[in-house]
């Protein structure tokens, strides 16, 4: 399910609070995208899914299941259509394997590979397999804070750190007070807008507010796109560790 990071995810934090000159509170922009992404994820998930692959001259439609386990360890397998099913990637720590049932064969997908597509959609193998690159090697500031439909919207531009092991030169990025991603823009090291991950529908699922249905759409490509929509999800599960090896990735047990 990249998941296709994303594609990307509050359990009742409580947001450290920076004082302005003026002496207003502010929120800290860092400690907003840690409380996104923990939401998403929570400590642990079990999620079922479709993804929908659109181009100009057809269209496919996938259904997944999805676990992950912290922020190192995922899940996803195809469930239908046929000609698909169980195709699966998995991802532990900075490793990413797939495995394809026609060939019957586990191929570890090798760090230049990372920026091609994943599954064939508009999602990138980097895009699913470390959701955690936006805190950990970014760096991030507060742009604007608006109001829209009830709620305090975010928009916050996260610059990556110079040595961070990234594609983008920069991503701006929508976060509604209950930390559901509106929007996250991909933009390239010449400050080029290259791709948007856009929500298109939000509800409750697994106890929260979550982005149900997401696209995500290429600059130079607007009428082709990528829709990612979550049937169900459950959070903080107990999940064995079982699931997140290779031996399950190729013989299923979950």
């Amino acid at each position: 399910m990249t998941r296709t990071t994303t594609i990307l995810t509050t359990l009742g934090l409580v947001l450290p609070i920076a004082v302005s000159a003026i002496g207003d509170p502010a929120p800290d922009a860092a400690a907003i995208v840690r409380a996104t992404v923990d939401n998403w994820r929570g400590s642990s998930s079990y999620g079922e899914m479709s993804m929908t692959i659109h181009r100009s001259s057809w269209e496919r439609t996938m259904v997944m299941r999805g676990w992950t386990s912290g922020s190192k360890k995922s899940l996803v397998r195809v469930t239908a259509p046929k000609k698909d099913v169980g195709n699966a990637t998995l991802m532990v720590d900075d490793n990413m394997w797939t495995y394809s049932p026609k060939v019957n064969q586990v191929i570890k997908v090798p760090s230049s590979m990372m920026a091609q597509s994943w599954m064939g959609s508009d999602f990138s193998n980097k895009d699913v397999s470390r959701a955690d690159d936006i805190i950990d090697q970014y760096d991030h500031s507060l742009i604007t804070t608006d109001q829209a439909d009830g709620h305090t919207v975010w928009t916050i531009e996260s610059i990556p750190h110079e040595d961070a092991a990234v594609v983008w030169g920069k991503e701006i990025l929508k976060i509604r007070d209950d930390h559901v991603l509106l929007s996250q823009a991909f933009y390239d090291q010449d400050g080029a807008l290259v791709k948007t991950l856009e929500t298109l529908e939000i509800t409750k699922m697994g106890g929260r507010m979550v982005a149900a249905r997401q696209r995500m759409t290429k600059t130079d490509q607007p009428d082709e796109w990528t829709e990612l929509e979550v049937k169900t999800i459950e959070f903080d599960l107990e999940i064995p560790e079982a699931v997140f090896t290779l031996s399950n990735l190729r013989n299923p047990r979950d």
